[in-house]
């Protein structure tokens, strides 16, 4: 079993930055691939980047140059760096983590960015 637990969301403005974190609960963290989604109203969630166990990383087109997904496996973490936020941005923020058996998702984590 693995549990995620997000923070770092908020209210920022427009080219402003975030920085979201999920901490990880299991002994499984350093091999499984680590994401994160986003689901803004009325809209499917989506892929925003992913971090693979050896550390490579993949990002929607959108957010490429402007996000940054890390992982740090000694603290059983995983962060996606958000810079120049865009209104488009807005939506809540899921982490994910997959163990090449199953899915698991932590309660997500509201992103607003203002115009």
């Amino acid at each position: 079993q693995v549990q995620l637990v997000e923070s770092g969301g908020g209210l920022v403005q427009a080219g402003g930055s975030l920085r979201l974190s999920c901490a990880a609960s299991g002994s499984t963290f350093r091999r499984n691939r680590m994401a994160w989604y986003r689901q803004a109203p009325g809209k499917q969630r989506d892929l925003v980047a992913d971090i693979s166990s050896g550390g490579t990383a993949t990002y929607k087109d959108s957010v490429k140059g402007r996000f940054t997904i890390s992982r740090d496996n000694a603290k059983n973490t995983v962060y996606l760096q958000m810079n120049s936020l865009k209104p488009e941005d807005t939506a809540v923020y899921y982490c994910n983590a997959f163990d090449y058996v199953r899915d698991y998702w932590g309660q997500g984590t509201q992103v607003t960015v203002s115009s």
